[in-house]
């Protein structure tokens, strides 16, 4: 088990490396979930490879649906508004 130097080390090596590098950053190696993108300028980006970014990923997929299901919802009210 890497100690949290170590572990450090190793995610700046993963991040570092273009192999890890696409439209999305994948990398098993690295702990973090979120990781700052190429340009860190531009902000931050989920670890595909990581499963605590897995999880975010499922999280806003679930949000995205529950949004679009209570925006259906209430579409058919919003129409009674107009006619």
């Amino acid at each position: 088990m890497p100690t949290p130097h170590n572990q450090a080390q190793i995610n700046k090596a993963e991040w570092r490396n273009p192999n890890n590098w696409s439209t999305i950053y994948f990398s098993k190696k690295d702990s973090r979930a979120c990781v700052p993108k190429q340009n860190p300028a531009h902000g931050w980006t989920i670890n595909f490879g990581s499963p605590a970014g897995s999880l975010w990923i499922y999280y806003l997929l679930v949000l995205f649906w529950l949004l679009g299901f209570g925006v259906g919802m209430a579409m058919p009210a919003v129409r009674s508004c107009f006619n």
